[in-house]
């Protein structure tokens, strides 16, 4: 296929290693996968693998889908969303990540934000209909005119996805690869509501640069991935590190420690990425020191002004690479010291690795005049988060700056010249992974009447708790449901007399 410039693609960088290595282990699903789709596990090469992506490739092309049209996929973590993403760029499609908790509305909502034309789907995740879910979507929104899933069982006028079907693709059909394209879009939180925030192949491939090297990870890296993938973070932490290293990905769906932990020793993984306080607990509890294989560690942090004064990684034989997530914005990613404390973060630009003088800008870390740390690099789509135009900008005088304003409140440490992340953005909760505007909270509990209360509580792992009471708990979950919110929501309402 022609390429208009010298960067890759992410499905270049996959061609890459499929005519080096094809018959290395490219994919391998949760060895729980059958309890949690109702499909059996499988292991692919990535010979294996390109025949899947050109089937579903082909399947995408025959349906009409138009080049540079968005595909949105709401997957588990399983071999079908890395196919799914895959063959989505090869025909020319833009990816659209839906996290797995949302429901109806909030579905509904994203379709809507960026005109979807196809969602892709598992028919159940942990017995939840997704299926079903999509149809519905899909019913109240104009765009969308291609439903399809994976899995058994799906409802009438979903269409049937099979990784194993012979296709092959018309590579006339096939468009010109170009890195500077449009690759995906995922879903940011702000006081405002929602906000779609595309990235190009470059953006992707630049935020799983400064983490991969930044951890030291090594070619042919064989990596347990236990995040959900429906985030920039999430998906470049694992499914592009695993196209830089040219090695092996091992899904986890979170979370079962037990399953975890089998999967790390039988298919003998030296890098885990996980959420940061869990691999801390882990490492605390002594349970990965009984993996031999184990030798990186990549942590993600969520809540990043925790990572200061986080426990000391107590694991000399594993190294820890703590990254801080800034919602959707970007990242950056710095190794723990020898004696196991988070490095100090400094102000202005950051290198991948930093202690080698030729290595290349990952990013630059700035503290604005609000008092907030802001982002600028190859990764951060500037753009996306950018006010409206201002007349002087009419007339060429530019205003706007040229990072991005992350909302968490920074200062910068008199003592030592290094940034202190003090507080999260304001008007935004943050749920493990899950993000959603505070004022949603208040919007929620109205529609359940006047006795009805909704708060968000400080949790020291996930950044905030729901907790909710109504005059009948029973019947707010039940209204919730029916409002299409996610199951965060209807739980905050759950009956506590009976747990104790």
């Amino acid at each position: 296929m022609l390429q208009n410039n010298s960067s890759p693609t992410l499905d270049e960088l996959f061609d890459r290693i499929l005519v080096r290595q094809p018959d290395r282990p490219a994919l391998i699903d949760p060895p729980d996968k059958l309890r949690v789709t109702g499909q059996s596990p499988l292991h692919l090469t990535f010979a294996q693998a390109d025949r899947a992506v050109s089937a579903l490739a082909a399947h995408f092309i025959e349906a009409g889908l138009p080049a540079n049209s968005i595909i949105a996929v709401q997957l588990p973590n399983t071999i079908e969303l890395a196919l799914t993403v895959l063959a989505a760029h090869r025909a020319g499609l833009i990816v659209a990540l839906l996290p797995q908790l949302w429901r109806q509305a909030e579905l509904a909502v994203a379709i809507n934000r960026t005109g979807a034309r196809a969602i892709v789907a598992m028919g159940n995740i942990d017995g939840v209909n997704h299926a079903d879910l999509a149809m519905n979507a899909a019913a109240e929104v104009f765009s969308v005119r291609h439903v399809c899933g994976f899995g058994s069982n799906l409802p009438e006028g979903m269409v049937p996805l099979d990784i194993a079907a012979d296709r092959t693709i018309d590579r006339s059909r096939l468009m010109i690869r170009d890195s500077r394209r449009a690759a995906l879009v995922t879903f940011e939180a702000s006081g405002s509501g929602f906000l779609a925030v595309p990235r190009t192949h470059v953006n992707l491939i630049a935020a799983g640069l400064a983490i991969f090297l930044e951890s030291s990870l090594p070619q042919n890296a064989t990596i347990l991935s236990a995040l959900a993938p429906s985030s920039f973070a999430g998906l470049t932490s694992s499914f592009v590190m695993w196209l830089l290293s040219g090695g092996t990905l091992a899904m986890h769906h979170p979370f079962d420690e037990n399953v975890l932990m089998r999967q790390m020793e039988a298919e003998r993984c030296d890098t885990l990425v996980a959420p940061a306080p869990l691999a801390l607990r882990m490492a605390e509890s002594g349970a990965l020191s009984s993996v031999p294989s184990l030798r990186h560690v990549v942590g993600l942090w969520r809540v990043p002004e925790q990572v200061g004064s986080s426990a000391l990684w107590p694991d000399n034989e594993r190294q820890m690479t703590d990254v801080y997530l800034f919602g959707e914005a970007g990242l950056f990613a710095s190794r723990r010291a020898e004696d196991g404390s988070p490095a100090p973060i400094m102000p202005g630009p950051y290198r991948t690795p930093p202690q080698v003088p030729i290595s290349s800008t990952a990013g630059e870390i700035v503290l604005t005049p609000n008092g907030t740390l802001g982002l600028r690099g190859p990764m951060v789509p500037v753009a996306a988060y950018a006010a409206p135009e201002s007349p002087s900008e009419a007339f060429g005088m530019p205003s706007r700056p040229d990072y991005v304003d992350t909302g968490y409140a920074a200062r910068i440490d008199r003592a030592t010249g290094a940034i202190a992340i003090t507080a999260p953005p304001a008007g935004v909760m943050a749920v493990g992974g899950y993000r959603f505007p505070a004022q949603d909270l208040q919007e929620w509990a109205r529609r359940l009447g006047p006795n009805a209360m909704l708060t968000a509580l400080p949790d020291r792992l996930s950044g905030h708790r729901l907790a909710g009471r109504a005059g009948d708990n029973a019947r707010a979950r039940e209204a919730l449901k029916e409002l299409g919110l996610n199951p965060l929501m209807v739980e905050a309402f759950r009956d506590r007399s009976a747990t104790g």
